[in-house]
């Protein structure tokens, strides 16, 4: 006998793929109020499990939508459901997360500022204004901080910024895009900036440190900036001097440098740059993309000698924006090392390695977990190559088709 669709069920589902740091559990919050349902949902080792029950009707709406809407938000590989009886649920409830059990969820990549956490940041009217640490359920840092599995903030190197009332509140709000956005942050809680000269000592803080860097670059100087992944060097992309000096001192010979525009329109300027090519400089993953320069550039000529192309991106974190927007020019964004060395992740590992190639450094407090380089991307005959893969596309999985795939090795 077929059941009634007004009978009361409980439908379990196990989601495996990239399902936490996406706002995932807010989303089937939110979907499970929509439908009327009870229940609750947490993230654990294998991905996310929501339970929800009520009227079979319903549930079955709910499935239906949930099937069609949940990869918006993530990247899901598989969905398993199980219906049973009902165990008497009277509310919805995002539930504290689970360790037990193998881990096989995947961690989502760093993301670039959302439009709604951009306006938030160049808005005097907003409590976040100017500040450079904005982001959502929708953007933001998430493999850079996290220490294990599950996501949460109590496993990220968040964890020692306590919330204030405020961002408490967000925090707790199933209306608010920031429900259970595990990096949330605001000026009266969260991470600050320093500005460091040569030898250590700490010259401003805050709003003061980013102006005294704008003017830094704007004289010539090579500052090195803290990043989503690890240290960056940053230059006056226009200034010939100060670019091979960068060169001389970071110990690269010819290879070229990356150049960072405030926007595809301010990059048009030197490059040409196609449609499929500005849809990846903007996308969430915010590659350098490999583009074809113009014959006449107002870059230095040292940036990439020789070569037809030139890397190119758009800010992708808000404190690359706000710099962005104070300068007047692109600059040079490479990583913050010596040729052939790993990337700077702290303060003071900046400080001795980047010594003698960084005249100052603009830094902040909150921990980077996993050191990660900017992703590189060219597009041939229509179809985007990733080379090298990191901060957006790692370290999520490639995919690959068992039946078709030739033998090869991934180290």
């Amino acid at each position: 006998m077929e059941p009634q669709p007004n009978c009361l069920r409980r439908l379990c589902l196990v989601v495996r793929g990239a399902v936490q740091g996406v706002g995932f559990r807010p989303f089937v919050f939110r979907l499970a109020a929509e439908h009327e349902l009870r229940g609750w949902v947490q993230n654990s080792p294998q991905g996310a499990c929501p339970e929800v029950e009520g009227c079979l009707g319903h549930l079955e709406s709910f499935l239906e939508q949930f099937h069609r809407d949940a990869r918006r938000p993530g990247c899901i590989h598989s969905i398993e459901t199980t219906y049973l009886d009902p165990a008497g649920y009277t509310e919805f409830e995002i539930r504290q997360s689970t360790s037990d059990g193998p881990r096989s969820t995947w961690i989502m990549p760093d993301l670039a500022t959302c439009p709604e956490c951009l306006r938030e940041l160049f808005d005097p009217r907003d409590r976040r204004y100017r500040y450079p640490f904005v982001n959502c359920t929708r953007c933001g840092p998430r493999f850079s901080i996290i220490e294990r599995l599950p996501y949460d903030r109590p496993n990220t190197t968040m964890r020692r910024f306590l919330l204030c009332p405020e961002c408490d509140r967000e925090y707790h709000d199933h209306r608010d895009r920031r429900f259970h956005a595990q990096p949330i942050a605001c000026p009266r809680c969260g991470p600050g900036l320093e500005w460091f000269s040569g030898n250590g000592n700490v010259l401003a803080i805050g709003d003061t440190a980013l102006r005294q860097c704008v003017q830094a670059i704007r004289a010539g100087a090579i500052v090195a900036l803290k990043g989503l992944g690890g240290f960056q060097l940053l230059v006056d992309a226009r200034n010939e001097e100060a670019v091979k000096r960068l060169r001389a001192r970071k110990q690269r010979e010819e290879k070229p440098f990356a150049v960072m525009y405030s926007g595809c329109n301010a990059a048009g300027a030197d490059t040409v740059i196609t449609p499929q090519e500005a849809e990846l400089l903007a996308s969430p993953q915010a590659p350098i993309v490999l583009v074809r320069k113009r014959s006449s550039t107002s870059i230095a000529a040292s940036v990439a000698p020789g070569n037809p192309f030139l890397g190119v991106m758009i800010p992708y974190s808000p404190l690359h924006h706000l710099l962005l927007s104070e300068l007047d020019g692109p600059i040079v964004a490479t990583s913050g090392n010596r040729s052939d060395e790993p990337i700077a992740i702290d303060g003071p590992e900046a400080l001795a390695r980047l010594a003698g190639i960084a005249d100052m450094y603009l830094t902040h407090n909150r921990p980077i977990s996993r050191p990660m380089d900017d992703s590189v991307v060219r597009v041939m005959f229509g179809r985007e190559q990733v080379l090298p893969r990191a901060r957006g596309y790692a370290p999520l999985p490639i995919t690959v088709d068992a039946m078709r795939a030739t033998p090869l090795l991934a180290a």
